[in-house]
């Protein structure tokens, strides 16, 4: 795939997770974030036969239709200031004239979305944004019964939702193992696409792990986990909270998202892996709510330059950032011993090869649970053993750090790091005063970056703070200009150097690793 095709192919994803709950009118639907409808494609698959090996197509949808549900929302209209009664107009007659005026009565939105039977007496999975803020909800069977449904909890970092309808002996469907799922195997979707209720698509698993920053901000969460399985099943609005079933009919993954530019099918799916989408409701059904592990880090995926300074064999794993906390209890995992710029390659014996597979392995944990962090210090491997907390509110198991902005503050010129491609000054009185720096806060002001170099895309100029070098060793602050440039002088064309960065505008820390020289 060409590079201008990738950058087609995130374009798209915004596009078509720009949105929210998905309640909408028909006409609003090409810009739903979700696989979801409002009320008012699919392409030809052959699979598997017959052959005493796995099922029919055929076979496994008889099978697990029936306890595929369609879930219908309504979400009362928005209160409307009453307008002030047009004069000489008898009472009753109000709503008569300010139709003239442009004022309707305002009508509940309703939108539509999928759903699954997981238990006989009733517990149905599907995806936060389909039950979202929906004062009514409604599910109807295969069999035409419909229930009245009550939401059970719901988890937005996730996007796993579990409701409840009265009944005994309903049909339900077998949970997978995603984990053993391979890309190129077969997979059905199964959903409400578009007003068809009840529809079966075929395709493969296209891909696993699936995450990024366009996933990330569709579910419009900073802490929430992107782990998805990609299929090329057609899914459409209204597919949204249906189960991506495998060969043999059980369930490895919730239909949560499409990639499209139109906001219909066009090839780019995603799933919610099964093992995440069950504890979650495990928490949701017996406590109503999430009971969230945290490390209490934040990360982001590793890079070539981090990956060269930690002495890695390849580039995989998740760098840590900042600590971060709730402002009354410290974090498990800088008590524990970890440091910003460790890279974090395996948890519990388990290998971390990106954020999402980090995120996933501490939420399937259970606070007070202490598991075993391996790390690479630039070139020193560790472990740790840390005891898990639970995240009070807002969660914070390992939030994906996000890159900050420049400000506005005045930039002026200053000190050359031609190494860099940064150009640096000393902190000035008025920066200090303008920019609300902490006065912990110690070091040199990044006033310009070369667009050409290895930090263009790292820092920030106007509003970050370079405060240390952590690498290379031995690890020192950073107070001047020429204690910087002291730092770069040993370092060659190609070598890497790790950074303290304090950020004005977000008032966060960070940790970046910069190529000297890199273009």
């Amino acid at each position: 795939m060409s590079m201008m095709t990738r950058a087609k192919v995130a374009g798209a994803v915004m596009a078509a997770f720009a949105g929210g709950l998905g309640i909408a009118t028909v006409f609003e639907m090409p810009q739903s974030s979700f696989a979801q409808t409002a009320r008012s494609g699919s392409r030809a698959a052959s699979g598997p036969r017959d052959d005493g090996g796995s099922p029919g197509f055929a076979d496994v949808a008889e099978r697990v239709t029936p306890a595929v549900v369609s879930i219908q929302v309504e979400k009362d209209a928005p209160r409307q200031t009453q307008a002030r009664r047009p004069t000489n107009v008898p009472p009753g007659m109000e709503e008569f004239f300010n139709q003239f005026q442009g004022r309707q009565p305002r009508q509940p939105m309703e939108g539509s979305g999928t759903g699954f039977l997981i238990t006989p007496s009733g517990y149905i999975l599907t995806n936060n944004h389909v039950v979202g803020d929906a004062d009514r909800i409604k599910v109807i069977l295969t069999d035409h019964r419909e229930f009245s449904a009550k939401v059970i909890g719901k988890d937005p970092t996730t996007d796993v939702a579990v409701i409840k309808i009265e009944g005994s002996s309903l049909p339900t469907l077998t949970f997978g193992d995603d984990a053993a799922a391979r890309i190129g195997s077969w997979v059905l979707a199964i959903g409400n696409p578009l007003g068809l209720d009840f529809t079966v698509t075929a395709g493969i698993i296209s891909a696993k792990g699936r995450g990024g920053p366009q996933l990330s901000r569709a579910l419009e969460n900073r802490y929430a986990i992107t782990d998805f399985i990609q299929t090329d099943a057609a899914i459409n609005p209204g597919n949204s909270g249906g189960p991506l079933v495998n060969a043999r009919g059980e369930v490895i993954g919730i239909n949560s998202m499409i990639a499209s530019e139109t906001g219909y099918y066009s090839g780019y799916g995603f799933a919610i892996p099964i093992s995440l989408a069950k504890n979650v409701a495990d928490d949701l059904i017996a406590h109503g709510r999430v009971r969230r592990a945290v490390l209490g880090i934040q990360i982001k995926d590793v890079t070539a330059e981090e990956a060269k300074a930690a002495q890695l064999a390849k580039i995989a794993g998740v760098t840590v950032g900042d600590f971060s906390t709730d402002g009354k209890t410290a974090s498990p995992a800088k008590i524990a011993g970890l440091e910003p710029g460790d890279v974090i390659i395996a948890i519990e014996g388990t290998p971390v090869d990106r954020v999402g597979a980090l995120q996933r392995i501490v939420r399937m944990k259970k606070p007070g649970d202490v598991v075993s962090v391996d790390v690479m210090r630039f070139g020193d491997r560790k472990t740790f053993r840390v005891k898990l907390a639970e995240a009070p509110g807002e969660p914070t198991v390992a939030a994906a750090a996000t890159a900050p902005t420049a400000t506005d503050l005045e930039t002026s010129k200053g000190v050359s790091a031609d190494k860099l491609g940064i150009t640096v000054e000393a902190l000035s009185d008025t920066f200090v005063r303008e920019g609300r720096v902490p006065p912990t806060v110690k070091g040199v002001r990044v006033t310009d970056v070369e667009v050409t170099s290895g930090a263009r895309s790292k820092l920030f100029a106007g509003s970050d703070i370079i405060t240390e070098v952590i690498y290379p060793r031995p690890r020192r602050a950073v107070r001047t200009t020429s204690e910087l440039q002291a730092a770069l002088n040993g370092l060659k064309g190609g070598d890497v150097i790790t950074l303290g960065v304090y950020n004005v505008q977000s008032q966060t820390n960070r940790i970046e690793t910069v190529r000297v020289g890199g273009k």
